[in-house]
Order: C-alpha cells, then sequence, then structure tokens
C-alpha cells in the first residue's frame, strides 16, 4: 500500500542564524480562512485605537522672537533652515534640528511683513513697513552649522527703499525677479534698485503675493478690497481678477498641480481655484471658526496647512471639504504664519505669542530610524484602516478630534447660524413662484463677480 505524505525541504523551514526570522507558510485560501474578515476588522479598529493613544504632533517651540511672529520663509536648499520675521523688525533663521538661532538680519526699522528666498537659496529678500526692501547673502557656511553662535548678525547684500510701505514679497522661480506686494504690485531684479515692472488694478492695498511654480511669469495677489488678481509679467496689464465677499487673507499655489491655487479666507473657510475657471471654486474646505490667515502646500501637492485667528493649525486633503488634523496647544495665540517643511514630515507655524512651533505632519508617525519589518507593519495597518474606514466603528475613532472648548463652541454656533440660513432660504423659496429663486452651490455663493 501506498501512503502519500507531504515532504518538505529542511532548508525551507531553517533559519540560518538565530536572528532570522521564522519562516511561516500560509495558504491564502479563503475557503480555509473564513474569519478573515472579521480579523482584519479588529486589526483595523485596533489601529485607529492605537493611532489616537500613540499621536503626539507637538515636538517643540523655538523662543526668541520678542513680538508677534508675522511671516516665515524655508530654503529649498536646505531641509532644516527656517527664515522667520517679526513685528519687531528682527529677522532670524531656525536650524528646526536643534530647535536653535543660527544667524540674526538686524536692520528693519518696523514690522518685517514678508520674507522669501531665491530658488537656489543663496538670498534672502524681505520687506517690511518701513517701506524698504533688503537683500542678504545666505552663505552655506551660515546653514550647515548649527553650533553657529546665535548672537552672529549679518549684513544686507543690499537696501532698496521706495515711497510706500510693503505687505509682502514672493520670489519667482528659477529666476532673478521678486515681486512685492503693497499699493501697488512692484516687480523687481536682484541687480536694480528701482522695480523694472509695476502693476495697479484699483486702488487698494494688495496684501499677499505667489508666484507660479509651473509657469514663472503667472503670478497671483490678493488685496483688502476682496479681490484675487492673477497678473502675466509678459503683459503689461493684470489679466483676470475675481472678487469675493469676503477678504482672502493669503494664497498658495498646489506645486504639482500648478494651475490649481487655493485662498485663505476671511470667512473660515478655504477656496481652490482653477486659474483657469475662476467663476466657481473647485472645492470649499470648511472647518476653522474665524479667518484664515496664512496657507501652504506640501511638496506633495496632496494636502495643505493653515493657520488661523482661532488659535489653531489644520491639515486639509487638497480636495477634502473637512480637516484632517488639528493642532492646538494652550498657551498658542493667533496663527499668523505657516509652512510646510521641504520633505512634508512637519509643519511650522508662528503666532502672536512670539514663538515657531515644530508639529509632526502626521501625529502618530514614529520619528527616528524604523526598520524595514515596522515600516511593512506599518503600511498594512494603514491599509486596511483605508479598507474599513466606511464602518461606524472605525470611522467614529478616525475622525474624532479634542477640541479647545472656545473653538467647540463656536463651531457648534457657526453650525446653527449655518443651519438658520438655510433654513430661511428653504421658506423663502417655498413661498417664492417657482423658479423665482435659484440656490446658487457654495462654491459659487461666494463669489461676486469675475473682471477680465
Amino acid at each position: 500500500m501506498k501512503v502519500k505524505v507531504i515532504s518538505r525541504s529542511t532548508d525551507e523551514f531553517t533559519r540560518e542564524r538565530s536572528q532570522d526570522l521564522q519562516r511561516v507558510f500560509r495558504n491564502f485560501d479563503p475557503t480555509l480562512r473564513s474569519q478573515e474578515k472579521a480579523v482584519e476588522y479588529v486589526r483595523a479598529l485596533n489601529a485607529a485605537k492605537l493611532d489616537k493613544i500613540f499621536a503626539r504632533p507637538f515636538i517643540g517651540a523655538m523662543d526668541g522672537h520678542r513680538d508677534s511672529i508675522k511671516c516665515m520663509a524655508k530654503n529649498p536648499n536646505y531641509l532644516k533652515a527656517i527664515f522667520s520675521g517679526s513685528d519687531d523688525g528682527d529677522i532670524r533663521l531656525w536650524d528646526m534640528a536643534s530647535r536653535r538661532t543660527v544667524c540674526q538680519f538686524p536692520g528693519h526699522q518696523g514690522a518685517v511683513q514678508g520674507l522669501t528666498v531665491s530658488t537656489d537659496g543663496s538670498i534672502l529678500v524681505s520687506c517690511g513697513s518701513d517701506c524698504t526692501v533688503r537683500l542678504w547673502n545666505v552663505s552655506d557656511a551660515n546653514l550647515a552649522d548649527s553650533d553657529y553662535l546665535s548672537d552672529n548678525s549679518a549684513k544686507p547684500q543690499a537696501v532698496y527703499v521706495w515711497k510706500n510701505a510693503f505687505r509682502a514679497v514672493d520670489h519667482q522661480w528659477d529666476g532673478d525677479l521678486f515681486a512685492t506686494a503693497g499699493a501697488q504690485v512692484d516687480v523687481w531684479n536682484h541687480n536694480r534698485s528701482q522695480p523694472v515692472n509695476t502693476f495697479d488694478w484699483g486702488s487698494d492695498t494688495t496684501i499677499s503675493i505667489r508666484f507660479n511654480p509651473g509657469e514663472p511669469n503667472i503670478l497671483a495677489t490678493s488685496a483688502n478690497d476682496r479681490s484675487i488678481t492673477l497678473y502675466d509679467l509678459r503683459m503689461s496689464s493684470p489679466a483676470r481678477k475675481v472678487i469675493m465677499r469676503t477678504k482672502t487673507n493669503s494664497i498658495a499655489w498646489n506645486p504639482m498641480e500648478p494651475m490649481n491655487f487655493t485662498a485663505a479666507n476671511e470667512d473660515c473657510n478655504c477656496y481652490s481655484y482653477d486659474a483657469r475657471k475662476l467663476e466657481e471654486a473647485k472645492c470649499v474646505h470648511k472647518d476653522h471658526v474665524s479667518a484664515v490667515m496664512d496657507i501652504d502646500f506640501s511638496p506633495t501637492g496632496r494636502e495643505f496647512v493653515t493657520g488661523s485667528y482661532d488659535r489653531t493649525v489644520r491639515i486639509f486633503q487638497y480636495n477634502g471639504g473637512h480637516s484632517r488634523e488639528i493642532y492646538h496647544t494652550k498657551r498658542m495665540q493667533r496663527v499668523f504664519c505657516v509652512k510646510y517643511s521641504c520633505d512634508a514630515s512637519y509643519v511650522i507655524s508662528g503666532s502672536d505669542d512670539t514663538n515657531l512651533r515644530l508639529w509632526k505632519a502626521k501625529a502618530s508617525e514614529q520619528l527616528g530610524v524604523v526598520l524595514p519589518r515596522e515600516r511593512k507593519k506599518q503600511e498594512y495597518l494603514e491599509a486596511v484602516k483605508n479598507r474599513y474606514k466606511h464602518l461606524p466603528e472605525v470611522k467614529r475613532i478616525v475622525r474624532h478630534r479634542h477640541l479647545p472648548k472656545p473653538v467647540y463652541k463656536a463651531a457648534n454656533l457657526r453650525r446653527t447660524m449655518i443651519e438658520a440660513e438655510r433654513r430661511k432660504e428653504q421658506r423663502r423659496k417655498a413661498h417664492s413662484a417657482p423658479g423665482s429663486i435659484v440656490t446658487e452651490p457654495v462654491r459659487k455663493r461666494r463669489i461676486i463677480k469675475e473682471v477680465e
């Protein structure tokens, strides 16, 4: 009689060294593993709970300024350097790894309103309410030496005095031009003490300015007259303008989709636009309960961070209506500027309480060296969470956020007001002639008109 047996080579399941992983052979036939979905669901539930337990987004504060921090700039050439400017005219270069001041740039007699760094990382441009634009040489020695003395001061390479105060500045991508915002939009060259071009559309002050990362000659601005304007440096006049119901405080272009930009508005929302179709917003990002002061996109273009007057920092998906994360501390006051780090791992916020704060972009992310085994496990748990995120229990845990009491109360009040407005609209529509009242979608409601 023949007996069939399963035979395996001992080499297949014997470890070469004691540190090696034990090989486990599994049969993934679903008929043999009837409880597979239940097991995966429990894993997703546990992963969501553990994410909440290990969520420690705050890394540390960088202290040194003596007044409100109004602007920040990243150095595209150097990962851990961040520049900050404050209301007392002080500009500092920080080393994010050691959270210390590397160098100071004194000279401004009033508040520093705008900072930007050239694409090659060699020149820092600053402007302020003292009607001056200052160019600073950012040497590699200053950046590379984290043990640099904090009392080291740099001298400006050039100082350009102009007729009016400045509110913002931005540098052209891969070019020698930079643009300032104030009473009008001025375009400057590094080597010229006078603007090479000036644009003016309306009489109100321009408060923010951003060059397009894909098309270097296009720039977007927002002004006190509630307008968002697109300029083309190759033309002698502005290209297009859209007027909203409330003022836009800041603008950020999506680095991966350079035709799209997002505007941080006074009405607590952010609006994403396609520059080719300004009569309607692509997406409305809600959740803040006070004016959104600043916005910055992640280098991946999939997320952006916002800072608000309600003393919170939020992270949104580029196409998501609600924030995926909210950061706050008891001491943090009104947030005036936010930036993503160049590797998309960290978020930096500057606020009214004179501090810069460093946060993790993913609240529960493990810092330090992650072994390949750990990374695979994290990727698996993330995939399982994503698969079961629609189920009520997992959804409830993932969406839950602890809010400061003032923000929680303000959010409830805002929700009540919006609901009352919606009911009022429904009643007005019900008691009017059919077709006489057209309900506009939220994406169009906040836009008054587009001007070309």
